[in-house]
Parts: structure tokens; sequence; C-alpha cells
């Protein structure tokens, strides 16, 4: 193969990079503020500069205007009629309690060009805007929700409903609301809602006042800012901005598949969110616990925050399989509890062809809290059985009075003991953001975080005498065969920026970069072998000493939106870099054995500590991608992506003082398309591949090809009602040029292998009825070895993948009456039996594992009780041979006050 070399192209993108960003700051430096997705997002274009809250908005009797019904603005024709390839920008929406009602305004300078069709529903009047989003000025979009904001009215929501439609529904208590549509000049489109009561009243008020209280805001995370109180005598006008909702257990929109925010129903590829309410709910503090909550993934190696990685689809994470913000996260293997994690987003199947290298089965997202417009304050503090105690805070608001310079400030710290003897943890995370907005089209984001870990060594139990009979009698899942001495500590610093703007409202661009350095210390005892007594256990001492991990990640896209005739497209094109550079040296020496049922620790080693490893390993890649988002109809879209990679690596085996350099490239399609024969059912089918590196040279010294994946995979999505949404997927996943051992050449591999996974997978999650919760899924997986070096392991499955798998989260909190704040969680989890090995020679059980919350929310305070594994289940969570399973956690109770204000 052709050698490749990146050193002269990574000089060249790095200059033009650096001067695009600086172009980019340069454009037109106008007072803006934004807020970030994911939080209730306000919107200023400050061209007269008034701060929005402060500004006077007209209410609907002060607007000289026909007096048009919905139904007549309905059945006559606009003015104007925007041309189908145009789709109208909605920037913000607006709540104004009215003497009749409640008056919301979607924001745009051209709200005569909007047409509205409406229906009625039960006691909902829906009106669809077609050719129209709501989006950010930076092209992210957003959703609106507000419960009961007057009498008579029991929800307003405003949401994109696809790529090309708003949906703005109204629902009544006794009967359908009445709703009068109006055309502002200065504000945009108002839809006038008056309720059945306020409409029987209205004749006997001479002297309306406004309501005694405002409205309540849509209910939201951490994040809600809180409305502020009117005067008595009600003199100030009323009015809440709420931009930015991403609320409760269902999430329509998301960027890890597209690095666009797309509706989920438009993406040809199954994806699934687990959002904050979620996270709360349950009390999650590290990433395993979140993913419980994803079908189809389970973990495949370690637990309780060491060394983690997981199977997603039958195939377990690699380096490039985490990102954090859509940057690959380096600390994909290690600690990550997720105090400034706003949401968990899991893409199921290759995501090479935006994020490069990576292992075929998913690609776990990790998106994190951003600075709010609003002074916000959050503390919490958990206490627990086994000695565990957290306390954690959130802080955000502005840092000056023109609000174009947010901060947002995560802390937490945690200090947990373990029913496993002598295994106790420590973890402390610090992570700062500052947002400026520079100009009406700029916004810059510095961005750090440093966390410190302190634990012990957790080295796993024997499969004979747990889920094995042994002769000997049976291992307390309770035992620990590594030392008490044992420990492993570990840092991370990340420090990074993301650069945005947009040149037009079509046109934007995108640049981030972000350097992580970890470094790693252990001294651990592991467990090797079993001796024939099937009581002996032989141990390996080794001190890894200060692994150096740094990883450097420079990205850059360009976003635009056009129209080839009546076919719209929006294109992403980009180009990223990345050095991923290693340095490990690891001593070593044979432990004292230990009896499994008497044992015996600190004990001497039997020999001197030796140097077994002293590697030092650089590699470098780049990527080049273009995507297009093609709509053919209002409902039919494609999905078209292409990226080439290139890669080097220098490997340097100090020990050995041999150097190995090796090149290689891949190119990774992805192709999908969506058909909606109904407004609520998306019926999708892609084809994608992945790459990822693999590094060495066979027998003969020819270079091994990179390992690849390639899945087929077809569904549905439906939405079931506005609040409930699901997804069925089949699917077809193919993992080649896998290495085996070469039967002839002992020390060396052949890339003979493959490996397949098939299944199915159902996802539901949102709001059943107001106050009740949903967020399931099961997962069927097939997953085995189709080829081997000699087919001896052909037709086995996959180790630590289940066939069957379900999870059941679902909460119910009371919306009126005296307990009115009081709610309730119920939660179970099974994974069924699964191979401990790939030689398939022992099974883990299947279990199934009940998790209960207790939680009551008044105004600004909230506790919450969460009994997990109630009825104390023991269980196996993987394995990692035969000498090493990880025990599942038993009973434990943790309690929770939290306070924001």
């Amino acid at each position: 193969m052709k050698r490749w070399c990146l050193s002269d192209s990574v000089r060249l993108w790095c200059l033009v990079s650096i001067l695009g960003c600086l172009s980019a700051v340069a454009i037109q430096p106008v007072w803006a503020g934004i807020k970030p997705i994911g939080e209730k997002h306000e919107v200023q274009s400050q061209e007269n500069f008034q701060p929005l809250l402060a500004r006077k908005i007209r209410q609907l009797s002060e607007i000289e205007r026909p007096s048009t019904s919905a139904q007549m603005l309905v059945q006559s024709p606009a003015p104007q009629t925007a041309p189908s390839s145009e789709v109208v920008q909605v920037t913000g929406v607006k709540a104004n309690p009215t003497d009749k009602g409640v008056e919301v305004i979607l924001q745009t300078t051209v709200g005569e060009q909007l047409q509205i069709t409406n229906r009625s529903t039960g006691n909902s009047f829906i009106a669809d805007i077609p050719n129209a989003q709501l989006s950010l000025p930076s092209g992210e979009a957003f959703t609106f929700r507000s419960d009961k904001p007057v009498a008579g009215i029991t929800e307003i929501t405003v949401i994109n409903f696809d790529a090309n439609t708003i949906r703005v529904t109204v629902t009544g208590e006794a009967g359908v609301p009445t709703v009068e549509l109006f055309d502002s000049p200065d504000e945009g489109l108002i839809f006038g809602i008056t309720t059945a009561t306020t409409s029987a009243q209205q004749p006997q008020q001479q002297n309306p006042t406004p309501p005694a209280a405002p409205l309540p805001l849509p209910r939201g995370g951490e994040g809600s800012p809180q409305p502020e109180t009117p005067s008595a005598e009600g003199d100030e006008p009323i009015e809440l901005v709420v931009t930015g909702e991403q609320d409760g257990y269902r999430v329509r929109d998301s960027s890890t598949a597209t690095k666009t925010d797309t509706p989920l129903r438009d993406i040809p590829q199954s994806i699934q969110v687990v959002p904050q309410q979620v996270l709360r709910d349950q009390q999650v503090n590290r990433l395993e616990d979140a993913l419980r909550n994803v079908s189809g993934i389970t973990p495949a190696t370690g637990i309780y925050g060491l060394l983690n990685t997981f199977n997603i689809r039958g195939f377990s994470t690699a380096e490039g399989n985490i990102l954090r913000d859509g940057l690959r996260d380096s600390n994909s293997g290690g600690i990550i509890e997720l105090p400034n994690i706003e949401r968990v987003e899991v893409l199921r199947g290759p995501a090479s062809v935006l994020y490069g290298y990576g292992n075929p089965g998913g690609t776990i997202n990790l998106v994190t809290k951003q600075p709010l417009r609003e002074p916000f304050y959050f503390i919490d503090a958990t206490i627990g059985n086994y000695d565990f105690y957290r306390g954690a805070i959130d802080l955000s608001g502005p840092l000056n009075n023109s609000k174009n310079v947010l901060y947002r400030l995560n802390a937490a710290y945690t200090s947990s003991g373990s029913f496993i003897d002598f295994f106790d943890s420590d973890y402390l995370g610090i992570s700062p953001i500052l947002n400026f907005a520079i100009g009406k089209r700029t916004n810059l984001t510095l961005e750090g975080e440093y966390v410190d870990t302190n634990n012990e060594w957790y080295a796993g139990v024997p499969a004979i005498g747990t889920v094995l009979p042994n002769s000997n009698g049976e291992i307390p899942r309770t035992r620990n065969y590594g030392e008490p001495s044992d420990y492993i500590d570990q840092s991370v610093s990340r420090i990074g920026y993301r650069l945005e703007h947009q040149f037009s409202d079509n046109w934007s661009l995108r640049n981030a970069f972000r350097v992580t350095f970890i470094r790693y210390t252990d001294n651990i005892t592991i467990p090797i072998s079993l001796r024939s007594d099937n009581r002996t256990l032989n141990r390996l001492y080794r001190e890894y000493d200060t692994g150096n991990f740094d990883d450097y990640v420079l990205t850059t896209d360009l976003v635009g939106k056009f129209s080839t005739g009546s076919i719209e497209h929006q294109l992403l094109v980009g180009v990223d870099l990345g050095r991923y550079s290693t340095r490990i040296a690891i001593n070593s020496a044979a432990a004292a054995p230990l009896d499994l049922f008497d044992p015996v620790y600190n004990r001497p080693l039997l020999n001197p500590l030796t140097r077994s490893s002293d590697l030092n390993n650089i590699r470098d890649s780049l990527g080049i991608y273009v995507q297009d988002q093609v709509t053919l109809a209002e409902n039919l879209k494609l999905l078209l992506g292409l990226r080439f990679d290139a890669f080097e690596q220098r490997n340097e085996n100090l020990l050995r003082d041999t150097k190995i350099n090796q090149s290689g490239d891949a190119f990774s399609p992805r192709l999908g398309i969506v058909y909606q024969p109904l407004p609520p059912i998306s019926l999708y089918a892609s084809y994608a591949r992945s790459f990822t590196p693999t590094i060495g040279n066979a027998f003969d010294g020819s270079v091994f090809q990179p390992e690849r994946g390639t899945q087929y995979e077809v569904g549905v999505k439906a939405d079931l009602n506005d609040q409930l949404s699901a997804t069925l997927a089949f699917y077809n996943l193919t993992r080649s040029n896998v290495l085996t051992t070469d039967p002839l050449n002992p020390g060396f591999s052949i890339q003979r292998g493959e490996q397949r996974s098939r299944g199915i997978e159902l996802n539901v999650g949102g709001e059943i009825l107001p106050g009740w919760n949903i967020f399931a899924g099961y997962a069927y997986t097939d997953a085995q070895i189709t080829k081997d070096e000699d087919d001896r392991l052909a037709d086995n499955l996959l180790n630590n993948v289940p066939e069957h798998a379900f999870n059941l989260w679902t909460t119910y909190q009371i919306q009126k009456g005296d307990l009115q704040g009081l709610g309730f969680g119920l939660g179970f989890f099974f994974v069924g039996e699964r191979q401990g090995d790939l030689a398939n020679t022992f099974e883990v059980p299947s279990y199934l594992r009940t998790d209960v919350a207790i939680f009551y929310t008044r105004e600004q305070f909230r506790v919450a009780l969460n009994f997990k594994n109630l009825f104390d289940v023991e269980y196996f969570e993987n394995a990692f041979n035969n000498v090493r399973l990880f025990s599942g956690q038993p009973f434990t109770l943790q309690g929770t006050l939290s306070w924001q204000f």
C-alpha cells in the first residue's frame, strides 16, 4: 500500500482553520445573546438594544387588526405566499396573558407569508404552519411548552413537527378553545386564545385587569429560569420568553446523527436520547447507569466506573465510540460521571461518516450543560448506604448587564464505599464554561474540565464458585481477590473552544478544538488462572507507571441550506484533524497465590518487579467528509454522506528498541431514505460503513487493512401522540477484517475473522398522560462469530451479549390537590443470559432488577428517595474471562435534597 504522509496537509489545514476563525470573528460585531440548545433559550436581535424582558409588548387590544377568526384566516389566501422552497424562520416564542386569556406570538419578520391549516381533535385546537421552522439565529431548533397557563387551558405547545412544518397545539379543559390569528409587522404571527370560561365572563368585565400571577414557565430541567412576579398594580405587561425547550421524557431533535439539529423522525438510523429528566428521576451519577435505559447496550468489561466499555449491538465500544459534544473523548474506557452532562445520545450502528474511526456497534455522545441567560443556582446533596456521600453545584447566568457574556460552573465531589471488600472511591470534577456573543452572528464558547479520581481495585471473582459449581463451596459476592493496598489514580484535564459564525440565514461556519490530557497510574493485583484444586488463584502484580494519554482534536464544518428547483438541501462539508499519543510503562511480577475461601492478603511477591512493557505511540489522522440532507418532497427525504480518512501511526517499543511506522486510509459512505406516508409515521432504510485502524504486520510482512463494519437497517418511527413516540428497528451488521491467531505462525495474526450481529430494537419514550411518563425499550440481538482462522470458533456467540434485554422506567407525579408535586417511579431492567467468553465455555445468568423512586417537588425544593435493586437480586454485570466476573450492585438506598434559587 502506498505510504500516506499527513505532515504537510496538517500544517496547511491548521493555517486555513486559524485564518477562517479569525475572519469569522472579524465580521460585523453586533451585540446578540444566544442560549444554547438543551436549555430554555432567549434570543435578542439588538437593533435598538433593549433588554427583551423590559421591552413593552402590545397586548391584543392595542394592535389594530381586522376581526378575523382562525377559520376565516385559514380559508382566505394570505396576501403573500412564500415559495415552497423557502422555509420561514421563527426565531422566538412568547406567551402573554390578556384580559381574554392568553396570546402566543411566533416571532418572525415575515408573518404575512405564513399559511395555516387547522383542525380540532377532542379538546385540542391544532394549527400546522407549513414551510416554517422554529430556529435560533445559529440554526439550532427549539420547542415551547406551557402547562396550564390560564384557567381553562390545559397546555400550549409549539414544536417543529417535521423539517418543514411548525405545529401549534392548544388544549382546553372543557372544550376546544377559541383561537384568533393576527399578523403584527412588529412582533410576528399572533394566536389570540380565549377559553370558554373567559368568553362567558367577558361581558361582565368592565375594567379587566391582568392576572394576579404570571404565566407559569414550561416545565424544564435544572436550567429553567424563574419568572418574575408582577407588581400588584399590574401596570407592567407580563412577558415570558421561552425558547430552546428540550423537556420531559421525549426528545424530538438530535445533532449526533447528522451534526445538524435534525428531528429524530427525519433520521434514517436508530438513535435514542436519555434526557435530563430521566437522569434526575433515577438519580444517575455515572454513564453505566444512564445506559441501562438504552436497549441493546450492556457492559462489556469492568464495573463501577473502572475501565468501562460497552457492547452496542454486540460490538464493544473503543476509543472513537464516545464523544463529548460531538468531539472524540479519549477517556472512553475510564470513569465517566455526569455532573455537567445535560443528556446522553446514542446513535446505533456505524458513525465513521462523520466521526472517523470507531467500532461499528454505535456511538455515545455526551451533551454538556451550557450557560444560561438568566441567573440560575442549583445545589444538590445525596447520602446513601455503603458510605455514599455526594455534593454538587450548578451555577449559571450573565456576567454583564448586556448579557453577552455568560458562564456556567458545574462541580461535584463523591466519596463512596462499596459492598465489595476494601473497595472505596473518590471523585472530584470541576467544569467551567464561558460564552461570548461577539457580534450579532458570532458566538465563542470556552470550555474547561478537571476530573480527579482515586479508587481501590476490584479484581472480579472466578466463574467456578459463582455461576458454575465448586466442590469447595460458594464464593461470597463481597469477596475481592486483589490486595487491600491496590489503587488506581487518574486525572483528566480538558480545555477547548467552539466558535460559530453565521454568514447569512442559510450559511454558517463552526470551528471547534479540544485537547485532553490524561494521567493514569495503578498498582493492582490481577487474577490470572485457577488451579486444578478449584480454590487456589494465580495472580499477577503490576505497576502502571504514570501512563500519559494526550488527545488533540480540531474540526471545522460549513453548513448551508439551498434549493435546486423544488428540491431542498442542507449541506455539511467538514474537515477534522487529530493526534493521539500515549506513553505506557509497566512493571510486573508474580504475586502470591490466594485461597478463594480463606484468603490471606499482604504476602510478598514471588519475584522482583521487572519492566514488562515500555511503549510510545503517536497516531495522526485526517478526515474529510460531506453530507447532504435532501428533501425531495414534504414526506420524502434522503441522507447522503461520504468520508475519506487517512491515518499515520508510529509505534516505538523502548524495551525492545524497535519502531514500526504504518499508514492507511479508508472511505466510509452512508445512504438513507425516510418516507412519511402519514405525518406521524416515518419509514426509513439505511446503509452505512465504518472503519477501525488495525496496527501491525502479518508473518509475511504485509500491513493489516482497517477493520470494516457494514450495516443495513430498516425501521419505523411513530409519534403516538404529541408527547409520546416510538421507534422499531431491524438491522444486520457485519464486522470484517477481524484479527485472529495465525495457526501456522505462533505469535502472529491474520485477518480472516468475521463477526455478525442482527436484531430488533423497540424504544418508547414520552408522556402518556399529564404527569405520567415512560421510557422503555426491548432488544433482540443475535451476535456470533461467522469466520475464524480454522473455524474452531465459528458459530459461537459473542461474549457479554444477551439475546434478550428490556428496560422499563415510568414515573407519575400528582398534578393537583394537596399532594401536588408528589411523584413515584418504577423501573425494571432485564438482561438475559450471555456467554462469558468467545469460546462459550460458560454462561453468565440472566437477571431482573427492580428500581423504585419516591420524590416530592415544591417550588424550588426537591427531595427524593431512590431504591436500586429493591429485592436485592444477586447478579453479574459481565465477565472479562473465566476468573474475572463482576458482581452487580445489591440493594442500595440513596436520598437526595435539591434546591434551586
